[in-house]
């Protein structure tokens, strides 16, 4: 959560911090519950079940590179 924090924050010029749970839950409101959430996900049955093989960037490199809505 924090990279893509970070990279969205570098695309927008903005600055990404870390919060404190209470403040992400005053901040966040109900969304809070997700981000606190350790939800890891991995893409090796889709790849095993599909022979799925990703030829694009990763996520970070992907939001890296999104351009933005005003240009």
């Amino acid at each position: 959560m924090r990279y893509i924090a970070e990279t969205i924050g570098q695309r927008l010029k903005l600055p990404a911090k870390s919060s404190a749970a209470e403040e992400a839950e005053a901040y966040f409101g109900w969304l809070a519950l997700f981000a606190n959430l350790d939800l890891p996900a991995s893409s090796e049955q889709t790849r095993r079940r599909l022979g799925w093989r990703p030829t694009g960037p990763t996520m970070l490199a992907d939001l890296a590179q999104l351009p933005l809505a005003n240009n």
